[in-house]
């Protein structure tokens, strides 16, 4: 007798089409593996009841036919959309845009899709309104990458109505919050260059209100006056190498300028391009410190002395802890998780001249 379909044996490993010639569906795994679709659904979605032994069977028939779960079998089936959103804003920069990647990185491996978006310049409203579309789109949880304070609190007042992890910036006490360890961070740079024989150490700024720039600030403010060094008037740029250069042209022009961190290495490169220019060597006459320590900075002339983020660590501790949220909202504390930062000591820090 001629085996009928259902016995036929199907090579494992290959995309294969179902008994009536479509692809194959939940029921073609149940049939195969002898169970209803309400256990291989149980299955897909990791349920704790399910028995070893029936997991494995189920699991075979999935790899037996092919057998791929669409998103929308399992959003039925979990009422989850299996998509995560995020809000973003600068994302052309080093550092978020190393975040955003990881987050996606991250959220593939646990098999979430992500909805991004990117934010340039955003009022209250257009928050506000990044927020209500990723709500529409049913994204079950939200991480939204915070730089500026102004940020924080649109978000804080936005009714988002799902899990929510920030990076960069806490709304308030009842939200989780990622971060790079700033304040650490600035203080490293500035004791370093300290503990090199500089009296006092000058810091180009980020921008005013962006929360990791002002953290900086203070930081190497307060590490100047523990040591007992003149603290100079700080100076702000934006994050670019061009007002790096601008900034610089004027410290190199002051002879007792002696050693400067900057609040990101793309402002530090803007730096050495204007002492350069000046005919001030790093770091023979002037040491510079940055911040980020992005890829470009060992190869700079000379190579950078900066702080390294560990930005994928970043984006994939926040998210992780989204989906320990999502999963359990009740049970995860609301805490400042700080990621550690370390000084990476390169070529364009040294001792300070001799007269």
């Amino acid at each position: 007798m001629t085996p009928s379909a259902t016995d036929s044996p199907v090579p494992r490993g290959r995309s294969r089409r179902n008994f009536a010639g479509a692809r194959p569906v939940m029921a073609d795994v149940a049939r195969l593996a002898g169970v209803s679709k309400q256990t291989v659904s149980r299955v897909l979605n990791d349920h704790p009841s399910v028995r070893p032994e029936t997991r494995e069977a189920v699991l075979d028939a999935m790899r037996t036919l092919g057998y791929r779960p669409s998103r929308s079998a399992r959003s039925l089936a979990s009422g989850r959309t299996r998509m995560l959103g995020v809000i973003s804003f600068d994302a052309a920069r080093y550092g978020p845009a190393s975040i955003l990647t990881a987050i996606n990185t991250a959220a593939q491996e646990a098999g979430y899709l992500v909805s991004s978006i990117a934010l340039d310049t955003a009022d209250h409203d257009t928050v506000v309104e990044a927020v209500n579309r990723l709500s529409a789109e049913g994204a079950d949880g939200v991480i939204a990458i915070a730089p500026q304070q102004w940020v924080g609190r649109a978000l804080a007042q936005a009714d988002l109505g799902t899990p929510l992890v920030v990076l960069e910036n806490a709304l308030d006490d009842s939200m989780p919050l990622v971060t790079g360890d700033s304040r650490t961070g600035a203080r490293k740079a500035t004791e370093h260059l300290l503990g090199l024989g500089h009296t006092t150490v000058w810091h180009i700024a980020g921008p005013t209100g962006w929360t990791s720039a002002d953290h900086r600030l203070e930081s190497w403010r307060s590490t100047l006056q523990a040591a007992g060094a003149d603290v100079p008037a700080p100076l702000a740029g934006d994050w670019s190498a061009d007002s790096g250069y601008d900034l610089g042209r004027r410290l190199a022009r002051r002879p007792e300028v002696t050693a400067v961190f900057a609040s990101n290495d793309q402002m530090a490169l803007g730096l050495l391009h204007a002492l350069h220019e000046s005919g001030r060597s790093v770091p023979g006459d002037v040491s510079v410190v940055g911040y980020d320590d992005i890829p470009e900075a060992a190869h700079l002339l000379p190579p950078l002395t900066t702080v390294r983020t560990d930005f994928a660590e970043i984006g994939t501790r926040s998210l992780r802890l989204l989906l320990d949220r999502i999963d359990g909202p009740g049970e995860v504390p609301l805490v400042e998780t700080l990621v550690p930062v370390d000084l990476v000591v390169r070529a364009s820090s040294g001792p300070p001249p001799v007269n």
